[in-house]
C-alpha cells in the first residue's frame, strides 16, 4: 500500500505518542483521587488540539522539503480532515461514556482510570483496523463504495434514530458478558478483579471498561472509513486518529456537564456521514477537492454546534420567564 509516511515519520510520530502518553496517563493521571476539573479538561483539551496542528505544520514542512508544496498541501489538508471528522464523531462516544458512567454510579477518579486504559485499547483497536482497511482497499478497490454506502445509511439512521429508553443493564450484551463472568455485585475501589473465598472475581468497573472498549470500536466503524473518503494513506488515516483518540479524556471531562446542550448535533453528525458517504459513492464521477471538503465538514459541526447553544439558552429563557411551582 502506498504511503507517504517515511521511517523518519513513523518514528517522529511514535516518539511524540509516547511521550504524551507517558505525561498524560502517568503524571497527569495520577494527580490526586479527584476527577478532572473543566479547567484542567479545557487546558488539556487545548494541549492537544495545538500539538495535533504542531505536528500537522512539521508534516507539512518534511513533505515540502522533501516532496515539494505539491505534495505537502494534499496531504497536510487530508491530515486536517480526518483530524476534524474524528474529533467531531468522537463526540457520540463521549455521550455514551457518560451514560455507562452514569448507570454504573462510577465515581469520577474511576472514571479517569476506565479511560486510561480505554484510551489505550482505543489506540491499539484502531491501528489494527486502519492497516487492515488499508490493505483491504488496496486489494479490493470496490470496497469504497461498500464504505460510502454504509456511511449514508448510517447518517440517515441517526438522523431518524429515536432515544432508547431502555436500561442499559437490560441491554442483550449487557446480559451476555454478565452471564459469562463472575462478577461482584459492586465497584470494589480501583480494582478491575479481587479475590473473594480464594476465587478471582471480576468488577462493575470491568465490564465498564469492555463496553467503553466495545463502543469505541463500534464508532471506528463510522468514522475510520469516513477518513478513508478523504485518503486511502495508512499514515495520514492512522496519525489523525490517534491525535484525536489522545484528546478523548480530557474532551469527555470538558462536555460531561455540558451533554444536554448539544441537543442538535445528532444532526449535524449525520449530516457529515450522509455528505462523506456521498463523496464516497461518487468518487468516480465527482472529485470533491479536500479543502472543500474540510469547509463543509467543519460548517456543519461549528452550524449544529451553534444552533443547539441558541436553542438551549431560549429553553433556559422560557424556564426563568415561565417558573415551575415547586410540589410542597
Amino acid at each position: 500500500m502506498h504511503s507517504v509516511g517515511t521511517p523518519m515519520l513513523w518514528g517522529g510520530f511514535a516518539v511524540v505518542v509516547l511521550i504524551m502518553l507517558a505525561i498524560d496517563l502517568f503524571l497527569q493521571g495520577r494527580r490526586g483521587a479527584h476527577g478532572m476539573s473543566i479547567k484542567q479538561a479545557a487546558a488539556w483539551s487545548l494541549v492537544w488540539v495545538t500539538l495535533s496542528l504542531l505536528f500537522c505544520a512539521a508534516f507539512w514542512w518534511y513533505l515540502a522539503s522533501t516532496e515539494g508544496r505539491a505534495v505537502a498541501d494534499p496531504q497536510a489538508l487530508a491530515f486536517l480532515t480526518g483530524y476534524l471528522i474524528e474529533k467531531a464523531l468522537a463526540v457520540d462516544n463521549v455521550f455514551v461514556w457518560l451514560m455507562l458512567f452514569s448507570y454504573f454510579a462510577v465515581p469520577a477518579a474511576l472514571q479517569r482510570r476506565v479511560l486510561v486504559y480505554g484510551v489505550l485499547g482505543a489506540i491499539i483497536l484502531r491501528t489494527i483496523m486502519i492497516f487492515a482497511g488499508s490493505w483491504l482497499i488496496t486489494q479490493f478497490e470496490w470496497l469504497l463504495y461498500v464504505f460510502g454506502a454504509f456511511l449514508l445509511f448510517t447518517g440517515v439512521k441517526m438522523a431518524l434514530a429515536k432515544e432508547d429508553g431502555s436500561a442499559i443493564g437490560d441491554r442483550p450484551l449487557v446480559k451476555w458478558i454478565r452471564g459469562h463472568l463472575r462478577m461482584t455485585d459492586k465497584i470494589e475501589s480501583e480494582h478491575f478483579f479481587v479475590r473473594k473465598n480464594g476465587l478471582l472475581f471480576a468488577t462493575p468497573l470491568l465490564l465498564v471498561l469492555i463496553l467503553v472498549e466495545l463502543s469505541d470500536v463500534i464508532f471506528a466503524v463510522d468514522s475510520i472509513p469516513a477518513i478513508f473518503a478523504i485518503t486511502t494513506d495508512p499514515f495520514i488515516v492512522l496519525t489523525s486518529n490517534v491525535f484525536a483518540i489522545l484528546g478523548l479524556r480530557a474532551m469527555y471531562f470538558l462536555l460531561a456537564d455540558m451533554a444536554d446542550r448539544f441537543s442538535l448535533l445528532k444532526y449535524g453528525l449525520a449530516l457529515v456521514l450522509v455528505f462523506i458517504g456521498s463523496k464516497m459513492l461518487l468518487i468516480d464521477i465527482v472529485k470533491i477537492p479536500v479543502l472543500l471538503s474540510l469547509a463543509v465538514v467543519a460548517v456543519i459541526i461549528g452550524t449544529s454546534v451553534v444552533l443547539s447553544l441558541r436553542r438551549t439558552a431560549r429553553q433556559d429563557n422560557g424556564r426563568q420567564l415561565d417558573p415551575v411551582k415547586e410540589a410542597p
